[in-house]
């Protein structure tokens, strides 16, 4: 029986609430209350005989409340359920539970998972058995039929997988199971995108043996995937992709992240009303696009909104050199006029200003290219020749052409994979064909070897390579002759490449063919400088191991345990169960394989023609709540409250004398009980904590500065109040909120919580042990700063023959410590520049320098605004008593004079505090370099 929004699962339970008259007759009264005499007990027996002894009547409070917990105990026993949910078709011989559990599903799966949950509990109380099946798992993964409880353990250990789903394979086994089950209920719980051999799939699964179906699939997926990202001329070129027909308009922002998941780049995507494509343009330089290594859409949880890129998608800079002068009349003759061509779309090209090579080839090796392309270029000048082959040994690709200053040039073993015969074949001569010679296949060792030879290609003319023993190794493109077109070679850590034809369409028509264009993007694919990974033919005739996959989340994850290796072929790869998307290789090289290709379009699922009855649901959480355990534990309370208004009314809580123990007793005992029915009462834990945790709490929980106690008054106060007034001047000027100074004892306290000590030094207070020292020692180690002052700025200097008692002793601490060599603060350390731009570090006295840990080769590089190489000092010294010149009162004002007396010098020691503060808390941050063009930026802006 229900009652939007509360039902009952025993509504014949609520004629009890007829029986509440009657209880409520028999709470009217309760027992007369005991009266109290003293003795003599003849006069007590007296008024007894005497007296007729009536019931007395129950207080109306009391009778209300034991009405209304006997109407929650029958109401309760009617089984509510407050905003219920209908119940589903789970009947019949058994239940076919079918689940997409694909890369589309991962987005919403708790909602898949808890409509799952209610068919199965239905199937539960209809004693049914149940058919499991997830569409994206491995084909043998067992289906069942399994009890209510084994099927919920598998449904709650299932999880979305980044694949595309399999519905024939799966839909064929359920089928086959059912065959044995006739009449069983079909629930299909689809993704909501069609898939090919969906039609099929739905007529193996439903045509037979379904007395029913249960259908829930998503009427318009919102899904937006990633389709292609292209490294353009001008910028990352990006295209996603939704389901059609959404009249909406839409947006969406992609992020392009670094191998460290940082995000460096973004781009909007707009989708226009009714439109399925939407395009964007990532406009950043190129050396940027190159440390893409993986580009998501925000807001969209699933593998299909996520690219991850390889070599491949990089660009590279390749330079062109030819010594011929372009024509302008005649630009098809010129020698790099069709290599422009082929390599603009997927290289940054660059050409050098001069003509000579002497001057060229450096102009080119200083814009650090990946790929040279020499044009009919002859003799290397020597004074850059050992420069060019050390490129190449470094890991550049050369490639070169041939023609008549190449032929004239001779052999150069270091820049050229093979050697060369002297003179050129041609049509006519000794060494001449009688017909132009075609393209064969590419051999199966090179880097064109899944590419189809072009059958209109022809040679008449060519430079001739010696036969050598490792011709064939080397040979990367024959013609039909068995003579190489295209010879290349490792070289070092690079390649030498060498077609054999010029790069005008001369000696051959290779160039204005379309194998020219992809010829040359493969050696472009070559030239990085970690070497090939995957584009080599070697690599691609092997497995490349799973090395970052994809999850169905769209997060980057290590590879599972099902994961095993991808052979790269021609053509796109599919997306399997073994071979999820992801990166696959080592760090040496990686093979990017996404889910989505360029092909690829989101068609809504739309459901089949069914004969059998069908229920559509939706996903959704279960939202209904049993209201028998509530109701149950507020009778209980209710019972408690009885109970105590009956002992407060028979005076048990008023007996202070004797009873009071018992009525106490009595209370703590209900109050235990209500607290256990109920199921609210706290477990006691035992306090585990140690002696010190608060501090330690207390220390990390903010920034704090600490000072040494030297066991003298006066100096421990002065030290205070100047690390307070330090604490108060960089909570007014910085972004810092340190906590209050703190006081340690450095033979017993941690000292790693604070980033710096102040430690002054004292003649009078004693002399530190050695495990104290040793303590000190270790904290300055493990990248602790303590910062000494002797505060005798105006006595004998530290590094003077007769120096003063405070400084006597600092030697002698030092003395056990592994200290640096020291220098006073240059001009252009980082101490000076970290806040304030300070010249000097004055305290309460002026003229004493500040001691650092000296920087080694701490020479300037151009443009660099400090010292290199500048790390966080582990010690400073100082006599110029910095806690005198920061102490305040409670009100703010100074405690001390500065020596000599000027306002400014005290504002000067405040601010080399904040500055030494500063350098604690971020180090080298503002030596380093990289964030240089960073600075510059934003002070343009």
């Amino acid at each position: 029986m229900s009652w939007l929004p509360l039902s009952f699962g025993a509504p014949m339970v609520l004629w009890g609430l007829l029986a509440l008259p009657v209880i409520w007759w028999l709470l009217r009264f309760t027992p007369p209350k005991p009266q109290t005499e003293v003795f003599p007990p003849l006069k007590i027996l007296a008024r007894v005989l005497k007296r007729e002894e009536t019931p007395q009547q129950s207080p109306w409070w009391l009778t209300l409340l034991r009405l209304l917990m006997a109407a929650l105990i029958v109401t309760a026993l009617a089984e509510p359920v407050f905003n219920p949910r209908e119940r589903l078709p789970a009947e019949g011989a058994a239940l076919a539970l079918v689940i997409d559990n694909d890369w589309a599903s991962a987005a919403d799966w708790g909602q898949r998972v808890a409509t799952a949950e209610r068919l199965i509990t239905d199937a539960s109380s209809n004693d049914v058995p149940v058919i499991i099946a997830f569409t994206a798992e491995k084909p043998n993964a067992e289906i069942g039929p399994f009890d209510a409880a084994t099927a919920l353990d598998r449904l709650r250990a299932a999880k979305p997988r980044p694949i595309p789903t399999d519905r024939p394979a799966v839909y064929a086994r359920v089928a086959a199971t059912l065959e044995t089950l006739p009449g069983a209920s079909v629930a299909v719980l689809a993704d909501g995108l069609a898939a090919e051999g969906d039609e099929a799939a739905f007529n193996t699964l439903l045509s037979k043996n379904a007395a029913r179906v249960v259908w829930a699939a998503s009427d318009r997926p919102s899904l937006i995937g990633l389709t292609g990202a292209d490294n353009q001329v001008d910028g990352f070129e990006l295209t996603a992709i939704r389901a059609p027909g959404d009249p909406t308009p839409a947006q969406v922002t992609a992020g392009a992240f670094d191998d460290k998941g940082r995000r460096i780049a973004d781009a909007t995507l707009t989708f226009s009303p009714g439109e399925a494509t939407a395009t964007g343009t990532m406009a950043v330089p190129f050396e940027l696009r190159n440390d893409f290594a993986s580009i998501a859409l925000d807001g969209q949880r699933q593998a299909g909104a996520v690219r991850v890129l390889d070599e491949n998608s990089k660009r590279r800079r390749v330079g062109l050199l030819s010594q011929a002068e372009a024509d302008q009349a005649q630009p098809l003759l010129s020698p790099l006029y069709y290599i422009r061509r082929a390599l603009q779309p997927f290289a940054d090209l660059t050409e050098p200003s001069s003509a000579d090579l002497a001057d060229a080839i450096p102009q080119l090796l200083d814009q650090k290219p990946a790929m040279i392309v020499m044009a009919d270029v002859g003799t290397i000048p020597e004074q850059v020749r050992q420069r060019l082959v050390d490129w190449v040994d470094n890991g550049g690709t050369l490639v070169r052409f041939a023609g008549s200053r190449l032929v004239a040039a001779g052999n150069d073993d270091d820049l050229l994979p093979v050697r060369l015969r002297t003179g050129e074949r041609s049509l006519g001569g000794a060494l001449s064909w009688t017909t132009p010679q075609p393209v064969t296949d590419f051999p199966k060792t090179g880097p064109f070897s899944d590419l189809a030879p072009p059958a209109e290609v022809t040679v008449t003319r060519q430079v001739l390579a010696e036969p050598t023993p490792d011709i064939v190794e080397r040979t990367w493109a024959t013609l039909a002759d068995g003579t190489p077109l295209v010879t290349g070679m490792k070289k070092g850590k690079g390649t030498l490449v060498l077609f054999h034809v010029t790069p005008e369409a001369t000696w051959s028509n290779l160039p204005i063919s379309g194998s020219f264009v992809e010829m040359l993007r493969r050696i472009v694919q070559l030239s990085r400088n970690q070497g090939a990974a995957v584009a080599n033919a070697e690599a691609a005739a092997t497995s490349l191991a799973p090395y970052r996959m994809i999850s169905a989340d769209g997060t980057l994850v290590p590879p599972t345990p099902d994961a095993r290796p991808l052979v790269p072929g021609a053509g796109p790869l599919p997306v399997t169960f073994e071979n999820p998307p992801g990166l696959y290789g080592s760090e040496t090289g990686v093979l990017a394989h996404n889910l989505l290709n360029a092909e690829s379009r989101f068609a809504p699922l739309v459901r089949p023609q069914i004969t059998v009855p069908v229920t559509t649901i939706q996903y959704a959480f279960d939202e209904s709540h049993n209201l028998k355990g509530p109701l149950v534990a507020t009778a209980l309370l209710l019972m408690v409250l009885d109970t105590l208004a009956v002992f407060w009314m028979g005076g048990l809580f008023s007996r202070r004398p004797r009873g009071a123990g018992t009525a106490a007793a009595t209370t703590a005992a209900l109050l235990i009980a209500l607290g256990a029915l109920v199921g609210h009462t706290d477990i006691v834990r035992a306090d585990d904590s140690k002696p010190g945790d608060e501090r330690a709490i207390e220390d990390i929980s903010k920034t704090r500065i600490a000072y040494v106690q030297t066991g003298e008054r006066s100096v421990d106060s002065i030290s205070q109040a100047g690390l307070e007034g330090l604490t108060r001047f960089l909570i007014e000027k910085t972004a810092l909120e340190p906590g209050a100074p703190a006081s340690v004892d450095i033979s017993k306290d941690q000292l790693s919580f604070y980033p710096l000590i102040y430690w002054p030094i004292d003649p009078a207070a004693p002399m530190p042990s050695q495990a104290a020292i040793g303590r000190v020692d270790a904290y300055m180690q493990q990248g602790g700063t303590v910062l000494f002052d002797t505060r005798d700025q105006f006595a004998t200097g530290i590094g003077a023959d007769s120096a003063s008692p405070a400084t006597e002793r600092l030697r002698d601490i030092l003395g056990n410590l592994n200290v640096p060599p020291l220098e006073p603060v240059p001009s252009d350390h980082v101490l000076t520049k970290s806040f304030y731009i300070l010249p000097e570090f004055p305290g309460r006295f002026a003229g004493g320098p500040l001691w650092v840990a000296a920087s080694l080769e701490a020479t300037n590089t151009e443009n660099r605004p400090v010292r290199t190489g500048d790390g966080v000092s582990p010690i400073m010294i100082t006599a110029n008593d910095f806690a005198g010149a920061w102490a305040v009162d409670e009100n703010g004002d100074p405690l001390l004079p500065t020596v000599p007396s000027d306002p400014m010098q005290r504002i000067y020691a405040l601010r080399a505090g904040v500055n030494i503060m500063m350098y604690m808390l971020t180090g080298n941050y503002k030596s380093d370099q990289v964030h240089v063009p960073v600075l510059l930026e934003r002070l343009g802006q």
